[in-house]
């Protein structure tokens, strides 16, 4: 019988397996979701009892460490204003919170100096305080899994994601024209914290995806120019990925919500074999981004999240709509993001049966 591993390969590579893999995306549910699958069938998160493969996905070991301890600066019945792990300033919703956006109100970096000793005290490459003192124990099971084990340097590994964490999205767009060199620095210091967090990892363990998280683009257009792009981001993916693939992640991915249509060739320049989750709404078409780019190209996600709320007949269509890309390899369908809140659960648990009658 074939593995959820040998599946996962022979997928990505446009080779020959039992079927495509079925897997729920990373952060399948907003937290009122889950809170009312839980009470309409039992949910729980991460479950195998949907029949989904099994992968192993790690993305909390790249986040400032230590992190900045939650300091709450101001509170009403409604909001709260207060310290995040990151160091951000910002005031959000007391009630589900993780469910909207907050209001950034001031973040961690200005200056070149306070950058210094923020990347000096906070992203070093520390796997001990990071992952734990029994890191290299911890990854070296890895070595016999028959599962994909996947990284996700969420929120903190990439190259525009993480600086605007820093300097908050405006400051950044600006930055690229006003100082460049200090972007330059910026980038430069994460890609060296990726390679110095990968070489560790990457002495135990071999790793099947490696992902870098952005979110750089609206429902329209990417938030910088591709030619922008290219000349600040493509160095430090490629320096990255080079250093990764040549010493045994198998492919590399990227994170983007919105539109990113634009910004597609210069991530395939930088060697990204994996993009997602391709949000329709955003107009991202996963069969025209196949048809456009080619093979070379893997996609995940891309089936619109909205069709699970209006009923079993636009599911049915939906999946009808992505099945070529499924039978053409190299893709592995799911939900274009999080399932939201108005989402039955009875919907999700149909679409997940009728997807698999499709792979």
């Amino acid at each position: 019988m074939i593995s959820d591993l040998e599946r996962f390969h022979a997928t990505m590579q446009y080779g020959k397996a039992d079927r495509a893999p079925l897997y729920e995306f990373m952060w399948p549910t907003w937290p009122e979701t889950a809170a009312r699958w839980a009470q309409e069938g039992g949910y729980v998160e991460g479950s195998t009892d949907l029949g989904c493969d099994r992968w192993v996905v790690e993305y909390s070991w790249f986040w400032p460490q230590p992190p900045f301890e939650r300091e709450i600066l101001a509170e009403d019945e409604m909001y709260v204003t207060y310290v995040d792990p990151q160091g951000i300033v910002m005031r959000e919703f007391k009630k589900n919170p993780l469910s909207s956006m907050p209001q950034f109100i001031r973040f961690p970096i200005e200056t070149r100096a306070e950058f210094r000793k923020y990347w000096r005290e906070r992203m070093q490459p520390d796997l001990t305080q990071r992952i734990g003192p029994d890191w290299r124990e911890r990854l070296r099971q890895y070595r016999k899994r028959t599962c994909p084990f996947v990284i996700i340097a969420d929120r903190w590994g990439g190259f525009f994601g993480p600086i605007r964490n820093l300097v908050g999205v405006e400051r950044l767009c600006t930055l690229f024209y006003d100082d460049a060199a200090f972007v330059e620095e910026m980038l430069e210091a994460d890609a060296d914290f990726l390679i110095g967090m990968l070489a560790q990892i990457l002495e135990e363990t071999d790793v099947d995806v490696f992902g870098f998280w952005e979110d750089m683009a609206y429902n329209t257009a990417p938030l910088i120019s591709p030619e922008m792009a290219r000349r600040f981001m493509l160095p430090r993916y490629r320096k990255v990925i080079d250093f990764g693939r040549s010493h045994g992640v198998h492919f590399f991915g990227l994170d983007s919500d919105g539109n990113i249509d634009p910004l597609i060739p210069v991530w395939m320049d930088s060697g990204i074999d994996i993009l997602y989750p391709f949000e329709v709404q955003a107009g991202m078409d996963v069969l025209a981004v196949r048809k456009k780019y080619g093979r070379s190209l893997r996609i995940w996600g891309g089936v619109d999240k909205r069709t699970l709320v209006t009923g079993a007949k636009a599911i049915d269509a939906e999946i009808e709509r992505v099945k070529p890309l499924i039978q053409d390899g190299g893709y592995i369908p799911m939900l274009d993001h999080s399932a939201t809140p108005d989402t039955p659960y009875q919907n999700y648990r149909y679409f997940l049966e009728h997807l698999k009658k499709a792979l």
